[in-house]
């Protein structure tokens, strides 16, 4: 199975070369990751997309290690989405 990285890189490559994914990429992520790789992301997951700019980067933390198992199932949805996280 596929991996998030592996996904994020993809993403970010499709992105790269296709304009019109990139504008749809930003404004419905959802929806442009969606349709063009044909998974589903459950309505409980959330995807924000950033993009950089000459004055602005963005940082992403990973996850707190302070969450016990049943607050990350909960905060991801138990399963509402198909794309794998990498993580059994």
């Amino acid at each position: 199975m596929i991996t998030a990285e592996e996904i994020r890189n993809r993403i970010q490559q499709k992105a790269a070369e296709d304009a019109e994914f990139r504008s749809r990429l930003l404004s419905e992520p959802k929806a442009a990751i969606g349709q063009e790789f044909g998974v589903k992301v459950g309505e409980s997951f959330d995807i924000e997309v950033h993009e950089e700019s000459p004055s602005t980067a963005h940082l992403v933390l990973p996850m707190s290690d302070r969450l016990d198992v049943s607050e990350l199932m909960a905060a991801g949805g138990e399963g509402d989405h198909d794309i794998d996280d990498g993580y059994d």
